[in-house]
């Protein structure tokens, strides 16, 4: 049996119980979830869980996958690519500042973590302005072949 037919029947099972607690959730109801912490740990924790097995999958095929390329491949774009990206993280550090902010709870979000937040928007931003410019580029260069 192929890798391929294997995680096929894989995501089906994950798939089914998925919905099966899904529905389980919406035939609590939203009130019956919010008032009682044994309806929470018996109808919500499973789906919970089952998010957490599909995350922990995810990010293993994608380390998999990327450590499989980075033998098979041209390490030396692969470097490039991942120095380019931690210019703009440290370009983004650089342009934001952090300040101690309270939180809707009561503690405070310290001035660090504000900043590494402020980063994060920021090389975001970079990034999608860079993704939708290259986008408008190629279009201009289709056309104008």
């Amino acid at each position: 049996m192929t890798l391929h037919k294997i995680l096929k029947y894989l995501a089906l099972v994950i798939g089914v119980v998925g919905l099966i607690l899904w529905g389980r959730v919406l035939l609590a109801g939203d009130d019956a979830i919010e008032n009682s912490a044994d309806v929470q740990a018996s109808v919500v924790s499973p789906f919970l869980y089952v998010a957490y097995l599909v995350f922990a999958i995810i990010v293993l095929l994608v380390l998999f996958f990327v450590i499989k390329g980075l033998f098979s491949g041209d390490i030396k774009r692969t470097l490039i690519a991942v120095g380019s990206f931690i210019i703009v993280v440290a370009i983004a550090y650089v342009l934001t500042d952090g300040t101690e902010k309270p939180l809707s709870d009561g503690t405070m979000l310290s001035a660090s973590a504000d900043h590494w937040v402020g980063a994060g928007l920021v090389t975001f931003y970079i990034l999608a302005g860079a993704a939708v410019l290259l986008m408008l580029l190629s279009g201009v260069r289709k056309l104008i072949n």
